[in-house]
């Protein structure tokens, strides 16, 4: 055992810590105790500090690595449909349809690690901005028309997973039934769509979720609100946020009504270049071997990739489509007798956001060509029997309206990065 001069310079060394990372120690001598008794208790509690403050410094240095999207080989229709809808969320979302193994959820997890921080009111579960009206929440308004100024941190952009086994209560919000129980109010408990809010919300195999909960999360997406009316408590809330939605084919589809209600389609296959496999396999045991190192050396990539993405969500405003295109566009949709608007809106929105990805502020025919069978192929569906047009049809479509030659370079439709 240490003598009484180390023992005092224990706990010394003890109080000093405690101090230094914000606990103020209160001793307390028990009754029939001796000095000798609080010297062992700090000696265990110096070295349980120590080795607390340790695990959380650590800890706090490392957060849970995803892999690079970047990094990402292959599925560049994906990856740009991805951006586009991060580019203007007003596009509606994607439908990703591919089959098993082929980096859906990597890919879109991948995302949300990618996007800049959003600046948010502090202990708001809304993450209301605190700016824009239509991203806030009726407190949040209230307080700032009451002339208080907010306190606000940076956070990162939310990612939310829905599992197929959620509740409607569980994604809407519901009843506080502590706060019921414990204080006797009504008080609201908000939910996933709450956290979502100016996020990404992603459902894996969507096609096997409960139709009622597509509906919910659709109307959500497309109004950028949701509303809860229950239990004597009404409340609405912003809910705005990128919906991205995955799935395999052969497990079953989803019914026509709601494939219209995403903004685009992504159809994923499976690699069969022997060079691109290899080069898959080479990035993901790299990444498994050392994350950190792995990261480190996409985050240039990274970095460019993010100021690039930031760069055309402030130019968007300015990109503009002439009229003609936007007639020909429309002609393309009566051509295909798609039902409703939806596809050209989505049409307009993802040409105009992929011309401010590239720098541009006038949507080019080109631009068209490249989004128009993701925007309107899984539209043509009517019968639910039937299987989701695999673009042929738009790409005839889109030549006879805009006067191109049907044998036409295929790769003129694809939705890939300019060349």
């Amino acid at each position: 055992m240490p003598n009484r001069k180390s023992k005092n310079s224990v706990c010394k060394r003890s109080l000093s810590l405690l101090m230094t990372y914000g606990i103020t120690p209160k001793i307390v001598l028990l009754e029939g105790s001796k000095t000798n008794t609080n010297i062992h208790l700090l000696l265990l509690t110096y070295e349980t500090i120590q080795n607390n403050i340790k695990f959380s410094i650590v800890s706090s240095t490392r957060k849970r690595r995803v892999f690079p999207f970047t990094a990402v080989i292959g599925q560049e229709e994906m990856k740009l449909a991805l951006l586009l809808n991060v580019i203007d969320p007003r596009i509606g979302g994607v439908m990703i349809m591919g089959d098993r193994g082929t980096g859906k959820s990597t890919t879109i997890r991948a995302l949300a690690d990618l996007l800049p921080g959003i600046e948010v009111v502090t202990g708001d579960p809304y993450n209301s901005s605190p700016v824009d009206p239509d991203l806030q929440s009726s407190d949040v308004r209230d307080r700032i028309e009451g002339g208080e100024s907010l306190p606000t941190d940076q956070k990162q952009v939310p990612m939310v997973d829905l599992p197929l086994g959620a509740t409607e209560d569980r994604l809407c919000g519901t009843i506080d039934i502590e706060k019921a129980l414990s204080e006797g109010i009504r008080a609201f408990e908000p939910g996933l769509l709450a956290k979502a809010n100016r996020g990404l919300l992603y459902v894996d195999e969507v096609n096997l979720l409960d139709d009622h909960l597509v509906d919910v999360l659709l109307d959500s997406a497309a109004s950028g609100w949701n509303t809860v009316e229950r239990e004597g408590v009404s409340v609405r809330h912003p809910a705005r946020f990128v919906l991205i939605g995955s799935g395999n084919p052969e497990e079953g589809e989803l019914r026509p009504q709601l494939l219209d209600r995403f903004g685009m389609s992504v159809e994923v296959r499976t690699v069969r270049d022997a060079e691109l496999r290899v080069q898959v396999v080479d990035q993901r045991t790299a990444f498994d071997n050392d994350p950190d190192d792995f990261s480190i050396s996409k985050q240039s990539d990274q970095d460019s990739l993010q100021a690039k993405v930031v760069e055309a969500q402030n130019r968007l405003s300015q990109v503009s489509i002439d009229n003609e295109l936007r007639l020909k566009i429309s002609g393309v949709c009566g051509e295909l007798d798609v039902d409703g608007l939806r596809g050209d809106i989505v049409t307009n929105r993802a040409a105009r956001a992929l011309a401010a990805f590239e720098g541009r502020t006038e949507v080019s025919e080109e631009d068209i060509a490249r989004v128009v069978s993701c925007s309107l192929r899984h539209r043509l569906r009517k019968d639910p029997l039937e299987q989701v047009d695999s673009g042929d049809r738009v790409v005839k479509a889109f030549c006879k309206v805009f006067e191109r030659n049907e044998n036409a370079d295929i790769s003129e439709f694809e939705l890939t990065a300019s060349r």
